[in-house]
């Protein structure tokens, strides 16, 4: 017998589920912050690539900075800050 797994995915069904006819969009790839820009992290469940943890959804971060494709959004969690790498597509600019 084994247990359930407990991976980095583990789960999310109903989170990362999109809609049937969704379609891929080449704007989420080509989108660019600036650093102090305030950010949501959502998660696009058709890129998997350098995706943030499933906690983070729904979060509202600054840019700090840029690491390759990547950038680096500082997230508060309670008192504690944390920093989130992720892709652009994963990101979309927050409306104050």
């Amino acid at each position: 017998m084994s247990t359930s797994g407990k991976g980095f995915r583990s789960g999310t069904r109903s989170k990362f589920s999109k809609e049937k006819r969704s379609k891929f969009t080449v704007e989420g790839f080509m989108k660019d912050f600036r650093e102090g820009q305030k950010v949501v992290i959502r998660q696009d469940p058709s890129c998997q690539g350098s995706m943030p943890h499933s906690r983070f959804l729904g979060k509202i971060g600054t840019v700090e900075g840029k690491r390759g494709r990547a950038y680096v959004v500082g997230v508060r969690i309670g008192k504690m800050k944390k920093q989130v790498v992720s892709k652009p597509e994963h990101l979309k600019p927050h409306r104050e």
